[in-house]
């Protein structure tokens, strides 16, 4: 039985090995990318059962939080900043990019290596949430599985919907790419409250918000296949300030 108080390590571990993948993939051919997007979202269903499984076998540890965190900066950080890496790097080259660091010009240069603004910051929201007390049940600023999703969708808009509208005048786009890189580095610091992803138990009273998130995405889904995943971050967002104006109307209720 004690054996099993490591499980939730190994789930962590896991989402490592996902993120390593995920990064090596993306350093193959362009049509690639797609495995790496894959990867990352492996990754983020181990990050979320690694809590679930710790709280169940009341194996939360303090090198299961500081693994957590290294998992979270390789797979949710890294991975996801080479990806918006080789994207940036499509729209301004084309698919069959061979051109090598030392033959760009210094403009193309800092446009591309942008991309890593969203490793940074990631390590630094990773940081500030090891260190925030006002971070226990929930988040100030998006968590970085979210915005690793977030670049994820890109993904899957450039490999199924490459002749959309919203791929050639949209995400294809050098400019929008870099909009975004800012924009979800912003929100990872920012002071944005946003509900956890992780689901304590199976309650609902406990974790309404998340259920009725699931509920969306899914119906989301359904309609719109694998295009839904665009949704997810708009939606996220949107559901945080929703949560978040009903908990100050509700504790100013009760504090009367």
């Amino acid at each position: 039985m004690k054996y099993l108080k490591w499980f939730p390590n190994f789930l962590t571990s896991m989402s490592v090995f996902m993120g390593s993948l995920a990064i090596v993939t993306a350093f193959q051919s362009n049509d690639y990318l797609i495995y790496s997007a894959l990867f990352i979202a492996i990754a983020a269903i181990f990050d979320f059962s690694d809590g679930f499984a710790a709280r169940l076998l009341k194996a939360s540890s303090a090198i299961g939080k500081e693994l957590d965190s290294l998992a979270d900066m390789v797979s949710f950080g890294i991975a996801p900043a080479i990806i918006m890496y080789k994207l940036m790097r499509i729209s301004l080259f084309g698919e069959n990019d061979n051109i090598l660091l030392s033959d760009l010009s210094i403009n193309d240069l800092v446009i591309i290596l942008s991309s890593f603004i969203i490793a940074i910051f990631s390590a630094l929201r990773l940081a500030k949430f090891n260190i925030d007390t006002r971070q226990t049940s929930s988040f100030i600023g998006m968590p970085t599985p979210a915005g690793a999703i977030s670049i994820l969708s890109l993904v899957i808009v450039f490999h199924y919907f490459k002749d959309s509208f919203i791929y050639i005048n949209i995400t294809s786009s050098i400019y929008f790419l870099l909009i975004y890189t800012f924009v979800v580095s912003f929100l990872l610091v920012s002071e944005l409250p946003m509900f956890s992803l992780k689901i304590k138990n199976l309650k609902f009273n406990d974790n309404s918000i998340q259920f009725i998130f699931l509920g969306i995405l899914i119906i989301l889904f359904l309609i719109f296949k694998s295009l839904a995943i665009v949704f997810f971050i708009p939606l996220y967002i949107f559901m945080s300030i929703i949560d978040n104006i009903l908990k100050k109307k509700i504790n100013n209720l009760t504090s009367k």
